[in-house]
């Protein structure tokens, strides 16, 4: 064996999975295609949503109550401030399809939250423009995580504890055996115990054809405006928010430069061929729709977009990811297609496939297993 473990993409899941499987082993080894933090992959934009409270679906609480603890964790490892917790904003009309369905998700796991009706949102938050029937739930353990800097954080730790990171490495093939799993890149191979596979929207290329029919990448885009009155969009201000009408959806974070605010239209993603061909520019129509709507929702922003982005990011069928064993094949782990919603929960989903890859119990959640796109060999 060249180690006991491999990780596969150091993105967002991957950087993670390495960290704390380095915190367990020194006998690991990461595989990067490009370089760990790059912006062309789900880290770039600079800022991530990390938020408690979220709609009804898949339970991911139990995920976020393990990140919450662990970003703390990478944080006092690595000395960089990565998670700023200015509180968050789940905005919508009172008796709507969003409100309701996020209260009653974190009534029921037991969230700390704040409901603030139209008057107090205004008094608290005069940044947003709101409707007669708006209303928002506050989340005071949210925030916005730095991107780049988390999984730049994570590698570094995981060198310090004795892992190997192979940048520039790209992976072409993961053949499992009886006694262990090859992976090919470059003309050379290596052996290992184990392999978590992190590649994000890389990820389909490597996966067994059932799998791989489930899975596919999607183009996400990012905007950012300029403020009139910068000092009312700082973190102490201006919490991060996600915000979703009948007729128009938003999200966005504090201003990180004093100057611009990244804020985004929601749900907003379109297939992509393939992750290195992705479409960077903006269309005409999604240049129109983001002017009207933060127009509208956030008057204090000047109507013009000056700077924007767009990234990959590898969703299923059913948008919820995949963690866990890949069926028929025991020593592969699978750690992706999180379909958008990753970033704030993978220190937890490194985490655990880290544990899963161990052998040990991690009560895994069924709707996260790959086993449900496949026929698992009886």
């Amino acid at each position: 064996m060249d180690a006991e473990l491999a990780v596969i993409g150091l993105g967002s899941i991957g950087s993670m999975a390495l960290w704390q499987a380095a915190r367990q082993s020194t006998s690991v080894v990461g595989f990067e295609a490009q370089t760990t933090g790059h912006s062309r992959s789900a880290v770039g934009g600079d800022t991530r949503l990390f938020r408690m409270t979220y709609r009804d679906g898949v339970n991911y609480s139990p995920l976020l109550i393990e990140s919450s603890r662990l970003w703390e964790t990478l944080e006092a490892e690595s000395g960089l401030a990565i998670l700023n917790r200015c509180g968050g904003l789940s905005i919508g009309a009172r008796e709507g399809n969003y409100i309701p369905k996020v209260l009653a998700t974190a009534r029921a796991n037991g969230t700390e939250h704040i409901l603030l009706d139209h008057d107090e949102l205004a008094a608290r938050y005069p940044q947003h423009g709101l409707r007669p029937d708006n209303c928002a739930i506050f989340d005071p353990n949210a925030g916005y995580l730095r991107t780049d800097l988390a999984v730049l954080a994570a590698r570094e730790v995981a060198r310090d504890h004795g892992a190997q990171v192979l940048d520039q490495t790209a992976v072409e093939e993961i053949h499992e055996e009886s006694d262990a799993v090859v992976v090919r890149a470059g003309g050379n191979s290596w052996r290992f115990g184990r392999v978590i596979l992190a590649a994000g929207s890389w990820s389909g290329a490597l996966l067994p054809e059932q799998i791989a029919a489930a899975v596919h990448p999607r183009r996400i885009y990012l905007t950012w405006y300029p403020a009139r009155h910068p000092e009312l969009f700082a973190p102490e201000r201006f919490p991060v928010f996600s915000r979703l009408e009948d007729d128009r959806t938003l999200y966005g974070a504090p201003s990180t430069d004093g100057v611009t605010v990244k804020v985004t239209l929601d749900g907003r993603s379109e297939p992509a061929a393939h992750p290195d061909r992705l479409i960077r520019e903006l269309t005409e129509g999604e240049i129109a729709e983001s002017l009207d709507t933060v127009s509208e929702f956030l008057p204090d922003l000047i109507p013009s977009i000056v700077r924007s982005d767009a990234y990959p990011d590898l969703y299923t069928e059913d948008k919820a990811p995949l963690l866990g064993t890949l069926p028929g094949r025991p020593r592969t782990i699978l750690a992706t297609g999180f379909s958008g919603v990753g970033f704030k929960m993978a220190p937890a989903a490194g985490a655990r496939a880290v544990a899963i890859a161990h052998g040990q119990d991690t009560g895994q959640h069924p709707a996260l297993l790959p086993e449900r796109f496949a026929q698992v060999p009886h």
